[in-house]
Order: C-alpha cells, then sequence, then structure tokens
C-alpha cells in the first residue's frame, strides 16, 4: 500500500512482527510499509533476524506523519537498522512533522533498535516519540542519535521523547528540545554545550536485576546511568556523529 498524502502532509506506517518459528529461528509474519517507509529483511545470523529500513522519499516534511511499530514476540530475536540517515526537512506545509516509534518486547525475546542518526535540517520542525514495553525476562539495545544540523548549517527544531517500561514499571521518561524556539539553554553549560550530535543507548537485561550496572563517566562527553529496573542508560554528545557513534559503540561494549 501507498503512503496516503493529505492535506498537510504524507501519512505512513510501518509494522514489523517477529516470531519465533520453532526451529531455532525467527520469522517474519507480519513486514509492511507504506510510501517512505519501505521494511526489507536481510540475512540474519542464527536465531536472529534482522530488517532494514530503507527510505523510499525524502522526509519527514512539514506536516508528514511517519510510524514504525514493530513487536518481538516471546523467544524471538530481532535486529533493525536502517539504510542511511533520516534527514528532517522543511515542507511546503509549515505544520510539525512527527515520527512515532513503538516497540515491544515480550518475555524472552530480544530486539536491538540501531538505526542511524536522525538530522534535523535548517527550517525543519519535527518532533520524534519512541515508547518501548519490555517483558520482565525482555532484552532491548536501542539506540538514538540526534543530529543537530548538516555540515555548516544551522539545525530546525527538533523535539523527542524516549519512554521505555520493563515489566508494566516506567523505567525511562526524557525529553529533549533543541533549535529555534526550544527552551532557553538547550545549548549552554547544562544543556549541549556546544556539541552539534546527541545520543543515548538504553540497555534492558534481566541479569542487571542482581547485578546494577554502577554509574561512571566515559570519558568527558558519555556517562553510565543505572536505571531504576533491569536497565542501564548512556548519554553522550559530540561535536559530530562520527564522534557520537565511536562514544555509543565504546560505551556498549562497556557493559558486556
Amino acid at each position: 500500500m501507498d503512503g496516503m498524502t493529505v492535506a498537510g502532509g504524507v501519512r505512513a506506517v510501518a509494522r514489523i512482527v517477529a516470531r519465533d518459528d520453532g526451529r531455532g529461528g525467527t520469522s517474519l509474519p507480519v513486514l509492511d510499509g507504506d510510501g517512505p517507509l519501505a521494511p526489507r529483511r536481510t540475512r540474519g545470523s542464527g536465531a536472529e533476524a534482522r530488517v532494514v529500513l530503507v527510505g523510499a522519499m525524502s522526509g519527514p516534511l512539514g506536516g508528514d506523519h511517519f510510524s514504525v511499530e514493530a513487536d518481538v514476540e516471546a523467544g524471538a530475536r530481532l535486529r533493525v537498522g536502517s539504510a542511511a540517515a533520516t534527514i528532517a526537512l522543511p515542507g511546503q506545509s509549515k505544520g510539525e512533522a512527527r515520527y512515532d516509534v513503538r516497540l515491544s518486547v515480550a518475555d524472552g525475546g530480544e530486539l536491538h533498535w540501531l538505526p542511524e542518526q536522525l538530522i534535523s535540517a535548517r527550517g525543519s520542525d519535527l518532533y520524534v516519540t519512541t515508547r518501548v514495553d519490555v517483558g520482565a525476562t525482555g532484552r532491548l539495545v536501542l539506540r538514538e542519535e540526534q543530529v543537530l544540523g548538516r555540515v555548516g548549517e544551522e539545525p530546525g527544531r527538533l523535539g523527542s521523547r524516549l519512554r521505555v517500561c520493563v515489566a508494566g514499571r516506567v523505567v525511562l521518561d526524557q525529553e529533549l528540545a533543541c533549535g529555534p524556539g526550544a527552551p532557553g539553554g538547550w545549548d549552554g553549560p547544562a544543556g549541549l554545550g556546544g556539541s552539534r550530535a546527541v545520543g543515548q543507548l538504553v540497555v534492558v537485561r534481566p541479569e542487571f536485576a542482581d547485578v546494577p550496572v554502577t554509574a561512571r563517566p566515559l570519558g568527558e562527553n558519555a556517562a553510565v546511568l543505572p536505571l531504576a529496573g533491569p536497565a542501564a542508560l548512556v548519554s553522550a554528545v559530540a561535536a559530530d556523529a562520527l564522534r557520537l557513534r565511536r562514544l555509543l559503540d565504546e560505551a556498549l561494549r562497556s557493559l558486556g
């Protein structure tokens, strides 16, 4: 099905369901996308299925509303990435664009959600929400990376909210606002401090309930923090996307 274009922008939805196939692997009984959202299965590894989100159009543009849903059922393992960075751009409509991500991981399931960076181009206006529900014995690695402006460019307005629940309990609920119109101080010493790339990792593992992660800095621009549950948060800022990725990769290795 093609994405629906309505007054004010494009509406598009992608949906993925991962299921234990009963033979030591993971099947994908649902793998659908429309318009600019095209999920494609790639070669997996062992029990893990792999999916790449391919952007079939530019955007999101002003007024667009994109949604991605992924459900990992009990015993399934899924890794999702994207073929390229997502670039928020201004459009003919001056309205806010939205990008909603909804993820669920059942008991015994595992999800690695590792998209490429989101770039906020000058003149754009985007609000992103990511909501994740993880079962008590589910596993999650989630990476978010946001880059403020292309090279030599001021950013657009970017807002995001990340909410993670484990076994029905909220372990993280945070918001970020950057760019024109954001509350004052977002780029000051208590905010990004002049950095143009910001990211976070959320790692959920049942064993963290018995051996919690220890809070610690990772150099000058990143920190590992335990959450109120079997989970950990890594927050990092950097001058650019490449340095940010290196920080987050290092943090993930430090968590084993």
